[in-house]
């Protein structure tokens, strides 16, 4: 693009890693309205969907609007995405046809020259709207010819890329609309662009980290390239998903380290092994450490620059989503990982330089994290700092006075040493002398005191000053009591003991406290069996418990008292599990076995079971390469499981935890040598979930105790309310025939005495059906039969009464009884006036669907259980088996009802005894059946039709009411015990006289035998009134004469088969004489259009009402045709052209001004009954033309 001769001080343009935006076309505009446009842009979220299923998210969409240059579009193969112009704007204002023809268009031109020749698709004008230079212009074309130019010549398809910006200076709704739909489109296409490209973007990444086995392939450019994807995530302030492109560069880079140490290394990473000249340790208060980040762009840098610039990206975004701990966490990691990949990749390192790296990097953490929390944060999160500070002093510590100068004249630059509060220069006022050493030592060691012993008493030991120690190791053992860390207390204990032993106060050392020794130097438990096996029982229910103990020692051994330490916890609704429900989940077999091998830890009451490390192999599933491997820990959770805050710190929590514990005790016990089997017994008392924790043998003073019994063992004592469940024993149940349903009566803690009923209320459209003898079978709760009994049912007509036999608690009882459901099917809501169409699908509130056509019907009872004061309310859902439609039949004036029976169940059924009654008033009315069979079968998805002829001597009622019914029974049972009522279905038929027939008849052209195609020919049709007045003819269209009364008629000739082409008229209006035999007679011209035996059009009649008063104000939305499209031609024979007759959108917008107002007629579609075409299947031969090169001929 040119540039302008005289160019302007350019916009704010700031490069503050935001999407570039380039503006063209005319710059004082687009400075004149970029304050309005870079303030309003981000104050509504956009919501950005992106692929690989990943959830969306609402951002906010900034812009770093700069000139357009071609300089800024990106090359081929440039990876930088900050620099990247996602959007392409052209800017004017111009409303001058012949400026934009001189000007503008050719500058647009250019520009799209230029995006094209970069292929640059992500563009927009913009067309700015000034109504002040509109007044000043006399020769301009209104403003949408100059945007509909500007989208003719260079949108083509894309009309969306050209918007309009109406006087965006203004203050007004008109200019605010404008700035709302204008920001509106550019934040839709900004992320559009930043969609796409950043997509390709990621790709590319892809593709790049594929080639990581390829020779060649650079770890610190493919750093380079998924940092800028973190740079993006980090401007739109996504810094959760810029975090995790760090984490998986950490990842990958850790991966390749431990790879080299396994003797599979990497070429690049030999980069990485240079000598440690520097170790100034992290620099956190940088968000970007430019120094390491250009050292790793040259592949200069070495694994602790890395590992520094890498760390110090990830903590700046764990600052921005508030997370300072786990800026702690990581630290310590980063810090023992670095140590560790130092030796793996052997890595030269001077001595104390790693511990001076170790050090200041745990201060600087410290300090950044304290810089960004308050003092109240800091103390409630102590536990997340003290590991920095600790090992921060256990680094430094050994190395002082004896490395101090040379470690002191490697320590990174003035700047950074005389920063205040700064850790280099806390490290070298440290190494200066050993009285400011042991100033910064103890205030440091102060931060770690109750976590320090060690460091406490080395310190102490090298002071000479075992008082010091001692008062130092009595806190600490203090503190290590009340939070019950095991292992610290032992070793502060040896601590302490040797500290008193140099001063000569044994006697000082605690002695006076109970011997506890593991249980493995005295007996070892081999395996656990549960009765029941399933470890599950009720409340009040017995429990044994069956252990065997193997005793190491030579001879018999009294114990005194043998106890099992059990925890009792309430889960969330554990309470309401059912036994069924607890076996299902419960594998065991009730019999646990233990490992026989001894545990390999210290003699300690709170020594923790041995670690079971299995090694973890991860491979990638593409090229099955090894991408992660590892150790994981499987029993972690017994690891860290939290000591019971009840427990003695001093003793076995199963000897603490005596009173108000759940304990399972044996007392008085001799263990021979050998196997020995133990029993205890215990009575469920309170639903819940027990856990065996420990194990207990008292032998005088001497505790044995096996700490944790793992595997976990556990038994479940559940208590349940009573239940009743009905269900049926079929998929479905069908009305009309028996069906069986199955009682379950789950006794639960309820004990079922003599007398104990269920009172079931008798629906009315549902019986239940008592046999000569009904039996019930009693189970246990574990669905173990025990016994079987008579149920006594008593039925009247309100209430059934099922005797329950006596049962005790948690049985159940389960039974059957038959039902019989009322077969009729449901009454049409409403009979639709076009006869012979199928029956719509009815709905009401007691049914729905569940197959394509199955109708169903709720039926509840109300069931009053003795355990309960409440009823229960059960619905049982019966399935119609039969589908029934009917059609009105036609013969000229004889009429026909056809009924269609279908079949939707999987059972055939035996049709008998079909009738069809009229229930209405005409009593000259009969209906003949024309079935002969008196019983039909009826199969499975299939369907019967029965066909009644309709005869009547006088004037025919407007309308029948018919009662369809058809005896059926299934057609394999031989014999049901009980009647079965016939399955009925009523409807109407409306409008079923014939008042007219139809005859239509296509003569050939004069002279000739045949109709040919291309040819006219005559087709003449004649309408035939067959009935004086009658009550249906009273309508709208009735008119009166002197000498008869008419209606007035439309007639349309269709051909829905494209057979044949009607010239002229194809429909007009007629004035019908309502008497017998009165006839009209149309003539019209047609064109066959295929050869071969043609059926004849379609000829409908429709009502042609005047409108009514009623609607001069509303559409009839009822009309076949709209009333605003329709006119009326009253010249002539009242004939209606058929090229008024128009659609909606052809019509409305012309005849709406047209007709605005005036009354228009309407139409209403003769009902199929009423009208006979007895030319319906007539065909007509057609030859093709002699001089047709091709011969089409249809054939149907």
């Amino acid at each position: 693009m040119d540039a302008p001769e005289e160019p302007l001080p350019p916009v704010i343009y700031t490069m503050e890693n935001k999407p570039i935006v380039t503006c063209a076309g005319d710059q004082n505009l687009f400075t004149s309205v970029y304050p309005t446009l870079s303030q309003q842009l981000p104050r509504e979220p956009m919501e950005w969907r992106r692929s690989y299923g990943r959830a969306p998210k609402m951002i906010h969409l900034e812009s770093n609007f700069v000139q357009f240059k071609e300089e800024l579009l990106p090359k081929e193969g440039n990876k930088a995405l900050l620099t990247f112009p996602f959007l392409h704007i052209y800017w004017t204002e111009c409303c001058d046809t012949e400026v934009y023809k001189a000007t503008v268009k050719d500058d647009l031109t250019k520009w799209q020259n230029v995006l094209k020749a970069h292929s640059s698709v992500d563009w927009l004008i913009v067309v700015v709207e000034n109504d002040a230079k509109k007044k000043n212009k006399t020769n301009i074309l209104p403003r949408t010819s100059i945007v509909d130019k500007i989208r003719n010549d260079f949108c083509n398809k894309q009309s969306d890329r050209c918007v309009v910006l109406s006087d965006p200076l203004k203050d007004s709704s008109r200019t605010q609309e404008s700035w709302n739909a204008f920001l509106t489109k550019l934040r839709t296409l900004l992320l559009m662009s930043f969609t796409k490209n950043l997509g390709k973007f990621e790709d590319d990444m892809r593709t790049l980290r594929e080639k990581r086995t390829e020779p060649g392939w650079s770890f610190c450019e493919y750093f380079m390239v998924q940092e800028e994807l973190a740079f993006v995530f980090e401007m739109l302030q996504q810094f959760e998903d810029a975090l995790v492109q760090y984490d998986e560069l950490d990842a990958l880079f850790s991966q390749y380290v431990v790879n080299f140490g396994a003797g599979d290394g990497a070429n690049w990473l030999t980069f990485f092994c240079q000598p440690v000249k520097s170790w100034n340790g992290l620099i956190l208060r940088k968000p970007i450490d430019m120094e390491k980040r250009e050292l790793i762009q040259r592949q200069e840098a070495t694994l602790l620059d890395l590992r520094s610039y890498l760390f110090s990206r990830q903590c700046t975004l764990l600052l921005f989503l508030q997370r300072p701990w786990e800026v702690a966490q990581r630290a310590l990691e980063l810090l023992h990982n670095c140590v560790q990949e130092l030796k793996l990749l052997e890595v030269s390192v001077p001595p104390g330089a790693l511990d001076c790296w170790v050090f200041l990097s745990c201060l600087e953490v410290l300090q950044r994290i304290e810089g960004c929390c308050d003092r109240a944060q800091i103390d409630s999160n102590i536990a997340h700092t003290v590991g920095l500070w600790s090992y921060a002093t256990g680094k430094v510590l050994p190395r002082h006075g004896v490395l101090a100068p040379s470690l002191w004249a490697c320590l990174g630059d003035g700047e950074i040493t005389n920063t205040a509060q700064s850790p280099y220069k806390k490290l070298k006022e440290a190494l200066s002398s050993v009285e400011a050493f042991e100033k910064h030592y103890l205030v440091s060691i102060t931060v770690v005191l109750c976590n320090e012993s060690f460091h406490l008493l080395t310190f102490a030991r090298r002071k000479k000053s075992p008082q010091k120690a001692e008062i130092y190791l009595q806190g600490a053992l203090k503190n290590y009591l009340s939070e019950g860390w095991a292992l610290p207390i032992t070793h502060t204990r040896k601590q302490l003991a040797e500290c008193q032993k140099h001063l000569g106060q044994i006697e000082k050392y605690p002695s006076s406290h109970k011997i506890v020794l593991p249980m493995h130097s005295f007996a070892q438990l081999r395996d656990l069996h549960f009765d029941p096996s399933n470890a599950v029982v009720h409340v009040g229910g017995i429990l044994s418990v069956e252990i065997t103990v193997c005793s190491q020692m030579p001879v018999p051994v009294h114990v005194e008292q043998i106890a099992v330490n059990v925890h009792f916890s309430i889960e969330k609704n554990s309470y309401r599990k059912t036994a069924e429900w607890l076996t299902k989940h419960k594998t065991s077999n009730g019999i646990i076995n233990f490992p026989t091998e001894p545990s390999s830890f210290p003699a300690s009451q709170n020594s923790l079971p041995a670690l079971e490390l299995y090694e973890m192999f991860e491979r990638s599933p593409s090229d099955n390469s090894l991408n992660t491997t590892g150790i994981i820990c499987r029993n972690v959770h017994m690891l860290l499981r939290r000591q019971e805050s009840s427990s003695s710190l001093e003793t076995p929590s199963g000897v603490a935890l005596e009173e108000g514990a759940h304990m399972l005790r044996c007392s008085n016990v001799t263990l021979e040598p050998g196997p020995n089997k133990i029993t205890f017994r215990t009575q469920a008392r309170e639903p819940g979930t027990y856990t065996l924790r420990q194990l207990c043998a008292s032998v005088g003073p001497v505790c044995f105790v096996l700490p944790h019994i793992y595997p976990v063992v556990q038994y479940d004592v559940y208590s349940q309310e009573p239940q009743l469940h009905v269900e049926p024993l079929a998929d479905s149940l069908l009305a009309g025939i028996p069906q069986k349903v199955k009682f379950t009566v789950t006794t639960g803690h309820y004990t079922i005495k003599n007398g104990d009923s269920l009172q079931l209320s008798n629906a009315e459209a549902m019986l239940i059906l008592c046999q000569a003898e009904n039996r019930a079978v009693i189970y246990s709760n574990t669905r173990e039969q025990s016994s079987n009994a008579f149920l006594r049912i008593q039925s009247s007509d309100k209430v059934t009464s099922i005797s329950l036999p006596v049962v005790p608690a948690y049985h159940m009882i389960e039974f059957e009884l038959e039902v019989l459901s009322s077969p009729s099917a449901p009454a049409p809501r409403g009979e639709s006036d076009l006869l012979g169409m199928l029956e719509p699908h009815w709905k009401h509130k007691d049914k729905q669907k569940t197959g394509p056509f199955m109708v169903t019907t709720d039926h509840k009872m109300s069931i009053d259980c003795p355990w309960s004061i409440y009823s229960t309310v059960i619905a049982l859902t019966f399935s119609v088996p039969f589908r029934t439609t009917h059609s009105l039949l036609s013969s000229g004036t004889r009429k026909y009802v056809q009924v269609c029976v279908q079949n939707l169940s999987e059972l055939d059924f035996q049709l008998s005894d079909s009738n069809l009654v009229d229930t209405g008033d005409g009593t000259d009315l009969q209906l003949i059946p024309l079935n002969t069979q008196s019983q039909q079968r009826i199969y499975s998805k299939q369907s019967v039709f029965f066909v009644w002829e309709l005869k009547w001597t006088q004037e025919p009622p407007p309308s029948l009411h018919c009662w369809f019914s058809v005896g059926f029974s299934p057609a394999s049972e031989e014999r049901l015990s009980v009647s079965l009522k016939p399955y009925t279905y009523e409807f109407r038929v409306e409008n079923f006289f014939t008042l007219y027939t139809v005859k239509a008849e296509i003569l050939p052209p004069p002279g000739t035998e045949y109709c040919r195609t291309g040819s006219l020919c005559s087709l003449e049709v004649s309408i035939t009134r067959l009935s004086d007045l009658l009550e249906v003819d009273k309508d709208d269209a009735l008119t009166e004469s002197e000498d008869y009364f008419s209606t007035k008629l439309m007639y349309e000739v269709v051909d829905n088969s494209s057979n044949w082409a009607v010239c002229g008229k194809s429909c007009g209006v007629i004035s019908m004489p309502v008497a017998a035999q009165a006839t009209h007679r149309v003539h019209m011209e047609v064109m066959p259009l295929f050869a071969g035996y043609l059926p004849l059009p379609d000829v409908r009649l429709f009502k042609y009402l005047p409108h009514h008063s009623a609607h001069s104000s509303q559409l009839d939305a009822d009309s076949w045709i709209e009333n605003d499209s329709l006119s009326v031609d009253k010249h002539g024979d009242d004939q209606l052209d058929s090229s008024s007759v128009k659609s909606r959108g052809s019509a409305h917008s012309a005849s709406s001004s047209e007709h605005k107002g005036l009354p228009m007629p309407r139409l209403q579609a003769l009902p199929a009954g009423q009208v006979f075409n007895s030319s319906s299947g007539t065909q007509v031969l057609v030859i093709p033309s002699q001089d047709d090169h091709v011969l089409e001929v249809s054939v149907t």
